[in-house]
C-alpha cells in the first residue's frame, strides 16, 4: 500500500513539483533538528527532494536515491548516473548496517600496464581526460538494488523528481558556474561537453536557469527499461562509442586516448553486497564500508590507535597531535594492503584489530613527529612498535565526490557516498545523454609504488580500484547515535575521523564538529600536512610545530553532512556553513 500512496504521489509531482520555479530555490541551511526524518545534502534542491520523499510516506531510501538522483542533475561534476559509490544502510527493524559496493570496475581488457606508455606511466591530466580512465558505472544500479532491498519505491517513482528537475531547470550559484569555469580548458575540448556546459563559450552565469533536457530524457529511459537501456542497450550503446571514440572537437591539440569498454563489460556488472567494517569506539559500534573503499579501515584503525588515550581530557595540543599521528599510521597500512578484495587477500580483520592499533600506537610520541613517511606494517604478524611491511608512499587523488546523509520517522539511516572522481571526471559528456563519465580507474596505482612489493591497487580486467569513500554510521546498543560521510579524495578519511573524534571525545556539538577548522595527514613523504587557514592560524597550531608538525594551506577539506538521533528522539541534520558554498540541512518538521 506504501508503495501504491507513494507512487501516485511522486506522479504529482513530476507534474506540479513543490518548487517548480527555478528562480526560487530552496535555501541553504546549516542546521535543522525536528521530528519525521532528516536529509542532509550539499544542494538545496536536492535536499527538498529528498525531504519530499518522506513527507508523502518513503522512507530512508527512497529518499536517498531521490536525493541522489536530484544531486546527478545539480551536482553533476561531482557525482551523477556516469560514476559509482557506497551506500551504507541501518534498517532500524533489525538494527543491522548493511552495505552496497556501487564501485566502477575496469573492462575486461584493462591490464597492469593500462596506464603506462613507453613504459612509463602516463601524466595524471592526460590519464584522467581520456577513454582509457572510464569505469563501468555503478551508480544507476546501486540505486536499483537499494532499492529493491529495502525501499518502498519503484525506480521510476525515485527518479521521477529529478527528472523534473533537469527538465524544469535549477538556479546557477557560485559553485556549479566555478567548477565550468575550472574545468573550461578541457570541457571546451569535447563538442558534447562543450555544447552543454559552455553556452556561448562561457560558463552559465550566477543566477541564469540551468536546464539539461537531455539527462530528463535519459532519467526517464533508464527507469522505464529498469536500466536495460543502459547494461545493454541504447544508452549503453551510446556511453561505449564515446569511450571508444571521445568526441574531440576538430582542431584540438588535446591528446585524448581512447579506452576500450565494450558492451559487454556493461552487461556484467554486479553491485556487491559486503560485510560493513566494524570497531568498537569508546563503547559505540562503528560501521564502514569495506575494501574496496580504505574508508572503514583506515577510520577504524585510526580510531583503535586513539581508544587507548583519554582524548577528553588532553590538551588541545595532544588532541590534535594523536589525531594526526594516528591518521599517518593507518594510512601507511591503507596504502598497502588495500585493493579490491576479489583480486588480492585484503587483512580487514587485522587492520581493525585492536591488538594491531597497539602496536601502532606506541609509536606515538607525546613530544615529537613520527618521521615522514612511514612504512606500513603487518596485520598478519604485529610487532610492537615496529614497521615491517615496507615503505608507504602516498598518491594523491581527487578531491571531488558528493555525501548525503538521511534518517526517516522509522529510524532508518543511509549513509551514501557517491562520485565521478576529479572534479568535472574525464570531461567528457555522453552526446546526447547529458552525464558526465567518471575517471575513476586513476584511482589504480599506474605502476607498482615499490619494485618487487606485491600491490593490491594494480589495474585488471573488471577490477574494482580502491577508494577513500567513508559512509560511517555509529550505534549504541544497536541504536543509531549519527551517521556522517564527506567528499575529498583521500581526505575524506581525515575528515570523518576528525568530525567523529570531535563529537564523540571533545563533547563538540555535530554543527561545530563539522563546521572545525580541518587538517589532513595522509602519511605524506615531506611530513608536511595540509590545512585550512583557520587551522593553521589556531592557538594550538604553535604547539603543533614546536613537537615539530609542519603544514602548508589547503583552501578546503572536504564538505561533510551527517545526520544524529537527539535524546528525545527527533532528528539532527547537519550540512557545511560555508565550505562549496554551504549545504542544505532539512527535517520534515522543525521543532
Amino acid at each position: 500500500m506504501l508503495r501504491t500512496v507513494a507512487a501516485l504521489t511522486l506522479s504529482v509531482v513530476l507534474v506540479a513539483p513543490a518548487h517548480a520555479s527555478a528562480a526560487e530555490p530552496p535555501p541553504r541551511v546549516p542546521e535543522q533538528v525536528g521530528w519525521g526524518g532528516a536529509v542532509s545534502s550539499v544542494d538545496p534542491d536536492a535536499s527538498q527532494i529528498g525531504i519530499d520523499v518522506l513527507r508523502r510516506g518513503g522512507n530512508a531510501v527512497d529518499a536517498a536515491v531521490a536525493t541522489a538522483a536530484a544531486l546527478g542533475v545539480t551536482d553533476p561534476f561531482s557525482a551523477g548516473i556516469g560514476g559509482g559509490g557506497f551506500f551504507v544502510h541501518y534498517d532500524a527493524r533489525t538494527r543491522r548496517v548493511s552495505t552496497l559496493d556501487g564501485r566502477e570496475t575496469a573492462p575486461r581488457s584493462a591490464t597492469e600496464q593500462l596506464f603506462v606508455e613507453n613504459g612509463k606511466p602516463l601524466p595524471f591530466s592526460e590519464a584522467m581526460t581520456s577513454g582509457l580512465s572510464v569505469g563501468v558505472p555503478g551508480t544507476p544500479k546501486t540505486w536499483q538494488q537499494a532499492l529493491r532491498k529495502w525501499g518502498t519505491l519503484n525506480l521510476r517513482d525515485a527518479m521521477a523528481p529529478a527528472e523534473a528537475l533537469a527538465r524544469r531547470g535549477f538556479v546557477v550559484d557560485k559553485t556549479f558556474n566555478s567548477q565550468i569555469a575550472n574545468n573550461a580548458a578541457r570541457f571546451a575540448d569535447f563538442t558534447s561537453t562543450r555544447d552543454l556546459y559552455l553556452p556561448g563559450g562561457q560558463p552559465p552565469a550566477v543566477g541564469s536557469t540551468f536546464r539539461n533536457p537531455q539527462l530528463a530524457d535519459t532519467y526517464r529511459e533508464l527507469a522505464r527499461t529498469e536500466l536495460a537501456s543502459l547494461y545493454g542497450g541504447a544508452v549503453g550503446r551510446d556511453l561505449v562509442k564515446t569511450v571508444q571514440q571521445p568526441p574531440v572537437v576538430p582542431g584540438s591539440t588535446r591528446n585524448v586516448r581512447p579506452g576500450a569498454m565494450e558492451i559487454s563489460d556493461l552487461a556484467r556488472y554486479q553491485v556487491e553486497r559486503r560485510d560493513p567494517t566494524h570497531t568498537r569506539y569508546r563503547g559505540l559500534d562503528v560501521y564502514g564500508m569495506a575494501a574496496p573503499s580504505s574508508g572503514g579501515t583506515t577510520v577504524g584503525e585510526a580510531l583503535n590507535i586513539l581508544e587507548s588515550t583519554d582524548l577528553s581530557k588532553a590538551s588541545d595540543v595532544q588532541y590534535l597531535h594523536r589525531f594526526l599521528e594516528s591518521s599517518r599510521l593507518s594510512f601507511a597500512d591503507r596504502l598497502r594492503w588495500v585493493g579490491d578484495p576479489a583480486f588480492s587477500q585484503v587483512p580487514t580483520e587485522g587492520l581493525l584489530s585492536q591488538k594491531f592499533a597497539d602496536t601502532r600506537a606506541c609509536l606515538i610520541k607525546p613530544d615529537a613527529v613520527l618521521p615522514a613517511p612511514q612504512p606500513a606494517a603487518d596485520p598478519n604478524n604485529p610487532k610492537p612498535c615496529e614497521a615491517t611491511a615496507g615503505p608507504s608512499n602516498l598518491r594523491e587523488d581527487a578531491e571531488r565526490t558528493t555525501h548525503l546523509t538521511v534518517a526517516d520517522r522509522w529510524g532508518n539511516v543511509v549513509a551514501y557516498t557517491l562520485t565521478i572522481e576529479a572534479e568535472g571526471g574525464s570531461g567528457i559528456v555522453v552526446p546526447g545523454r547529458g552525464f558526465l563519465l567518471n575517471n575513476e580507474l586513476t584511482d589504480f596505482e599506474f605502476v607498482a609504488p615499490t619494485a618487487g612489493v606485491p600491490h593490491p591497487n594494480l589495474p585488471g580486467p573488471g577490477k574494482r580500484p580502491r577508494s577513500s569513500m567513508a559512509p560511517t554510521i555509529v550505534l549504541d546498543h544497536g541504536n543509531v547515535v549519527l551517521a556522517v560521510g564527506s567528499p575529498g579524495g583521500a581526505t575524506i578519511i581525515t575528515t570523518v575521523l576528525q568530525i567523529l573524534i570531535g563529537r564523540l571525545d571533545r563533547n563538540m556539538t555535530l554543527r561545530d564538529a563539522v563546521a572545525a577548522p580541518r587538517a589532513s595527514q595522509r602519511n605524506s613523504a615531506t611530513n608536511t600536512t595540509p590545512a585550512e587557514a583557520e587551522f593553521i592560524a589556531a592557538a594550538a597550531t604553535a604547539g603543533l610545530q614546536a613537537i615539530g608538525h609542519k603544514f602548508s594551506q589547503n583552501a578546503e577539506i572536504g564538505a561533510a553532512t551527517a545526520v544524529e538521533r537527539t535524546k528525545d528522539g527527533r532528528w539532527r541534520a547537519v550540512a557545511e556553513p560555508t565550505r562549496r558554498g554551504g549545504g542544505a540541512a532539512r527535517v520534515v518538521w522543525v521543532g
